[in-house]
């Protein structure tokens, strides 16, 4: 699941999702955390919140077993269940499982937060931030605007680096793709197909619908203004306006996993194709490691909090059946 889950391209609107910034007193909070070994390269020991998401058990293989980024392991393991966690750190060869995540602190450097639903990612993080514990909270990153708000603002005032994105979004690919737009002229219509579940009970559109959503943010911009979900029993999809009046459809797939995304040209309607292919260690998972050392993050916070406001926008259509304003 991992090796197949993936500067931002400002592209139309107030697009603004991949800030370059370095913050300087981030950054010296992550470097003054991380040890280093007599090359003088930090030495990373990350610690997981969460066992239920097959991601945890990626990321286990990827820095334990693969050994991806020399220097880098995952060391300590907090599941949902006993059960999820010692399969878990069999699968991913974590050695250490703590029966509360707060016992991992002083023994990592590095967090990443991989529960199933979001609603439980920023209770889980809130004390390792507040420690100045550089984290990676997966998507999505949470299931409220206003408590993501609170937290990043906690989190800057801590100095301590936060980042969330989805690895389909944050990938080669859809950098490439972003790139191709600039040259592709005038173009309207976007349809983007995809996997999303309404009703799934790990946040309904929040768990999947982040992968729609934030790729066509980089490729496209920030700037989504209203959402509408257009369901009948439970077959479903939605329609996102931006601000310039661009106009994009999604698909909810049920037969097929995977995303694909159209958009409707002059010459017709083309589908937006990597020309490149994904390195390894993927790009999403190389800014992760690297927001770790560095304390850069790899994400504005605005474009973070963004695409959870068009989440939650959607969630709200889903239940009114009309058009709802995405408001962050």
């Amino acid at each position: 699941m991992m090796n197949t889950r993936r500067s931002f391209i400002k592209t139309v609107g107030n697009g603004a999702a991949l800030s370059a910034l370095t913050f300087s007193s981030i950054g010296a909070t992550a470097s003054r955390l991380i040890p280093k070994n007599q090359s003088n390269e930090k030495l990373i020991r990350i610690g997981i919140i969460g066992a239920e998401n097959s991601h945890s058990v990626g990321f286990g293989k990827m820095f334990n077993v693969d050994k991806k980024f020399p220097g880098v392991e995952v060391t300590h393991l907090w599941g949902e269940t006993d059960v999820f966690a010692r399969k878990t750190a069999e699968a991913g060869k974590i050695p250490n499982i703590v029966k509360d995540p707060k016992e991992m602190l002083g023994k990592i450097d590095a967090l990443i937060v991989d529960h199933r639903h979001a609603k439980y990612h920023l209770e889980a993080a809130t004390p390792f931030v507040k420690a100045g514990i550089p984290t990676f909270i997966d998507k999505p990153f949470c299931y409220r605007v206003e408590e993501g708000k609170e937290f990043l603002a906690m989190a800057r005032e801590a100095g301590t680096p936060v980042s969330s994105y989805s690895t389909i979004a944050h990938s080669d690919s859809t950098f490439d793709i972003a790139e191709q737009i600039k040259s592709l002229g005038e173009f309207n219509n976007i349809v983007r197909h995809g996997p999303a579940d309404i009703e799934s009970p790990y946040g309904g559109i929040f768990f999947y619908g982040v992968h729609l959503v934030q790729p066509l943010m980089y490729m496209f911009g920030d700037d989504i203004k209203v959402v509408k979900i257009n369901k009948y029993g439970k077959k479903a999809g939605a329609v996102l306006i931006f601000e310039s009046g661009l106009q994009a459809n999604l698909v909810f797939s049920t037969l097929h996993y995977g995303w694909e995304t159209f958009v409707e040209t002059k010459k017709g309607v083309v589908e937006l194709k990597s020309r490149v292919q994904e390195t390894s260690p993927e790009r999403c998972y190389r800014d992760i490691v690297g927001m770790f050392r560095t304390g850069k993050e790899p994400l504005s916070h605005a474009s973070i909090l963004k695409y959870v406001a068009v989440l939650e926008a959607m969630e709200k259509s889903v239940s009114s059946e009309k058009w709802e304003e995405v408001i962050s």
